[in-house]
């Protein structure tokens, strides 16, 4: 009697992630200078993890998803889904750019596909807290809608008090600073239009 031996099915290799990683950075128009700005990895990392030289560990994939804003499964998956109609993203997929040092923390709203032309932000300052930003490109403007608190908003050399509910309109294409000067957390919608 002959016996026959099936041979064991082939071990799943990793997931390749770079070529995921590359179409889902492409899609939404980032460099690796931007990825690596938002994710907090350096440009040398992503680069070798695009070119399958490196693999990510867990801690890096999960910042490298929540910076692009997808599930860490679909960045894990070589598969290219279909695009939904109405695409929800969890509050836990949102970038966040802390800035802990200066009370605030700011969380990108907006797709980063439209980074450089439209950008929506959502503002939380501690009391004290202050977000200092050098001139933007020339021509761009922000809108600063206050939804808690009030803060000041210094724009060159005018200062003026945005209380809840009110917008302040302004260009960005000079210093602006905005900080809380009350002793409640302040919490504003900032939409930065670049031209």
């Amino acid at each position: 009697m002959v016996s026959t031996l099936t041979p064991a099915a082939p071990a799943s290799a990793p997931p390749e992630v770079g070529a995921t990683l590359q179409r889902l950075r492409l899609a939404r128009g980032l460099t690796l200078e931007d990825l690596s700005r938002i994710a907090g990895v350096s440009k040398s990392m992503l680069s070798q993890i695009e070119r399958e030289k490196a693999n990510p560990t867990i801690a890096i994939t999960w910042r490298l998803a929540n910076a692009l804003g997808v599930q860490i499964g679909e960045l894990l998956s070589s598969e290219v889904r279909s695009s939904d109609m109405i695409r929800v993203v969890d509050a836990h997929e949102i970038p966040t750019l802390p800035g802990a040092h200066a009370g605030y923390s700011l969380r990108i709203l907006g797709p980063m596909d439209l980074a450089g032309k439209y950008e929506w932000y959502e503002l939380t300052l501690a009391p004290g807290g202050e977000l200092a930003s050098q001139p933007h490109d020339p021509g761009t403007s922000e809108h600063l809608t206050v939804l808690s608190g009030a803060v000041e908003l210094e724009v060159g050399l005018e200062k003026k008090r945005v209380k809840h509910g009110a917008t302040a309109r302004y260009p960005a294409d000079v210093a602006h600073t905005i900080r809380n000067a009350g002793k409640t957390e302040a919490k504003a919608l900032m939409v930065v239009v670049h031209r």
